[in-house]
């Protein structure tokens, strides 16, 4: 099997990316290169000889996460209203916002809620 040399990379640094596109490459296993998903490049399991991976999960308390959903359902349904039937009480008027969801270089996403019983749709654009 060939491996690309280093010298070649885009990007230097961490052995947790990949030094060709910068992806975040998989954990090494039992076979004898790391392969990146996205552009294939392989590194020898040597690279990450010596190397530790360790992580953490850290949990809201009860209290912060109550706090949050009562922010949220109050600015549910502040923004514009526009006309849109609603397609589960199939009345109109729904108030949306959008996020960028996906990357950049794409459209963002478009949520929809109604103001008579509250569901939500989304819709990317």
């Amino acid at each position: 099997m060939k491996y690309k040399h280093i010298a070649m990379s885009s990007f230097s640094g961490d052995n947790s990316f990949c030094p060709d596109c910068g992806c975040v490459l998989p954990l090494p296993g039992l076979g004898v290169a790391v392969t990146c998903p996205r552009c294939h490049f392989t590194l020898s399991v040597q690279e990450f000889a010596g190397k530790m991976v360790t992580s953490s999960v850290v949990f809201n308390t009860l209290e912060a996460s109550s706090l949050i959903k009562e922010n949220e359902e109050e600015n549910e349904l502040k923004g514009p209203v526009i006309d849109r039937r609603c397609s589960r009480c199939n009345k109109e008027g729904m108030v949306y916002h959008t996020r960028q969801m996906r990357s950049a270089d794409e459209g963002q996403t478009v949520f929809y809620t109604c103001i008579h019983c509250r569901f939500q749709e989304k819709e990317d654009s």
